[in-house]
């Protein structure tokens, strides 16, 4: 009896081994992830002024590694504009970089006699930069940054650009930006250029000028901030321009040379400020190419 026992003990004991050994392992089931789809945001907030707001426009199947970001700054002369003047700019980077992450920024405008007087309009740039850097994981961005803007627009642009370096801006679209403003108040393109671009830019005294402002002129400049590391740039300007004299891009385009910085000067001779139509269309050719280049 004893022995059956043992028998049979050793039987099941090899017949529940073989079985063990013998079934196949459980395939964990893998859920793909969901792609995500094109998002479409208005008037975002990044501070507590009505006009500290912005759009963004995030593509589908965007991803925190391969999808670069382009930060859209309209002009105005710093106390004018709106960022739903850019909307016709955002359309066509859409259409030709529609793997980008589009973001249309306002910031606060100046007024004399001492309104939001300059750096009010740089730093709002620096705000709403650094606030669409830290929401990289939640827009689902990579940290690939390049900014376009006209006319102040592109002045603030290459401010933000060429004096900070978090986040690095891996290139710049500058549509005839002042980059001067000691030459421009001393050779406005213009009778009109001193009040209306440059009267606010000291906060003491908003009609200053670079003998009593100087620091401020200076310090307000992208000239100035030229160094070997800073971003690639493509300047754009008009011959004919009344508002912004083709000395201020081309000096631009002089410095970034000495630098060794790699830019790009594209100069229409008959085109004013603002221009539009086929030159227009030209620009954002080489604009998107330019991009593809150098924002890697």
């Amino acid at each position: 009896m004893k022995l059956r026992l043992i028998f049979f003990t050793t039987v099941a004991l090899a017949f529940f081994s073989c079985t063990k050994n013998t079934v196949d392992p459980v395939t964990p089931i893998v859920t793909p992830p969901v792609a995500l789809t094109a998002s479409t945001v208005n008037n975002a907030t990044y501070g507590a002024d009505a006009l500290q707001k912005y759009d963004y426009y995030l593509p589908a199947n965007r991803t925190n590694t391969t999808t670069k970001v382009l930060i859209i700054i309209h002009g105005g002369g710093w106390v004018s504009g709106d960022k739903s003047e850019m909307t016709p700019f955002v359309d066509i980077i859409k259409q030709r970089l529609p793997d980008y992450a589009v973001f249309n920024v306002n910031y606060r405008l100046a007024a004399l006699p001492n309104i939001n007087p300059f750096p009010t309009q740089e730093t709002d740039i620096k705000s709403v930069v650094d606030l669409i850097y830290s929401k990289r994981t939640e827009y689902n961005i990579s940290d690939k940054f390049a900014l376009l803007g006209a006319s102040a627009g592109g002045h603030l642009a290459l401010l933000q650009a060429y004096k900070n370096t978090i986040p690095k801006i891996k290139a710049v679209v500058d549509l005839y930006g002042p980059t001067d403003l000691v030459d421009m108040y001393n050779n406005p393109a213009s009778s009109a250029v001193p009040a209306s671009f440059i009267g606010f830019i000291t906060t003491a005294n908003p009609l200053g000028n670079p003998t009593n402002g100087a620091a401020a002129f200076t310090a307000s400049s992208p000239v100035n901030f030229v160094t070997t590391q800073s971003a690639p740039t493509i300047i754009f300007q008009g011959g004919l321009d009344t508002l912004v004299r083709p000395f201020q891009s081309s000096s631009l385009h002089t410095k970034l040379g000495i630098s060794g910085v790699t830019r790009q000067y594209v100069f229409y001779p008959t085109e004013g400020h603002a221009y539009l139509g086929v030159s227009l269309l030209d620009t954002f050719d080489k604009a998107v190419a330019f991009l593809t280049a150098n924002v890697q």
